[in-house]
């Protein structure tokens, strides 16, 4: 069990990695803003204007739907997959769960994540159809999403300290499934032969959930959320796992 001290660390270096990514910024935690908006503005143009479409209604709210939670996605995943590699000597110095050390590192991306979610919610009051009973269901589709971001994480992380080339496929994955989710496609368009697939993938899942909430106004397909929440469980049980297999021989290799 994880006592007082531990907490007391894990606050810590959740405030240390927020700090460190913002460091020399002139621009700061505004950065979490510009990035959604600039990819919104630059994805609504050529959907919009250069190539258009009439399958899609309100698409900057449609798309910020999608960019929100894949932005949080890869940076928590790319970051966490080298926490353990880069905080080596506070591994080897302080005896301390060393489970804590990739999960601060989702848990800091969730203080950017934050930030684009209120600007998704004020998004959805300003150019989509406004607050409805069914946000209720945004703090439970969330947590499931950073469940199963803390699963990736604690199986990569532990991988990169045997096999470094690790992050390199971990940024070579998040650009292929940057395509492979709905970020600015409806999954209408997906073959009926894959749909199931990409419901089981928590990411695609999370999103369509966000559409049909702030979109739609709608509660969420109660099987995607079945998926969603299985998905995510089995990855974090397989995640956690598999960094106690091998967090034995971390110091060998570190």
């Amino acid at each position: 069990m994880w006592n007082g001290d531990y907490l007391f660390l894990l606050q810590n270096l959740i405030v240390k990695d927020f700090k460190i990514r913002y460091r020399n910024m002139s621009l700061g935690v505004f950065w979490s803003l510009l990035n959604p908006m600039i990819m919104m503005g630059v994805m609504t143009f050529v959907f919009v204007k250069v190539i258009p479409r009439d399958d899609v209604t309100n698409f900057p709210l449609f798309v910020l739907c999608g960019l929100v939670p894949f932005n949080f996605f890869s940076v928590a995943w790319n970051n966490g997959t080298i926490s353990i590699a880069n905080n080596a000597g506070l591994i080897k110095r302080i005896p301390v769960p060393r489970e804590v050390v990739p999960i601060a590192t989702v848990l800091s991306t969730c203080i950017h994540l934050g930030i684009q979610i209120l600007l998704l919610l004020a998004a959805a009051i300003l150019i989509g159809p406004g607050v409805n009973v069914y946000w209720l269901w945004l703090p439970l589709v969330w947590a499931l999403l950073i469940l199963f971001v803390c699963g990736l994480v604690l199986a990569t992380s532990a991988l990169d300290v045997y096999l470094r080339d690790m992050r390199y496929i971990v940024e070579s994955a998040c650009t292929v499934l940057f395509w492979l989710v709905p970020i600015f496609y409806t999954l209408t368009l997906v073959p009926q032969a894959y749909a199931t697939v990409y419901q089981f993938n928590p990411v695609a899942a999370l999103i369509l959930a966000l559409r049909r909430i702030l979109i739609d106004s709608a509660s969420p397909d109660p099987s995607l959320i079945l998926k969603l929440a299985f998905s995510s469980t089995v990855v974090f049980a397989i995640g956690l796992a598999l960094f106690q297999r091998l967090k034995n021989r971390f110091f060998d290799y570190l």
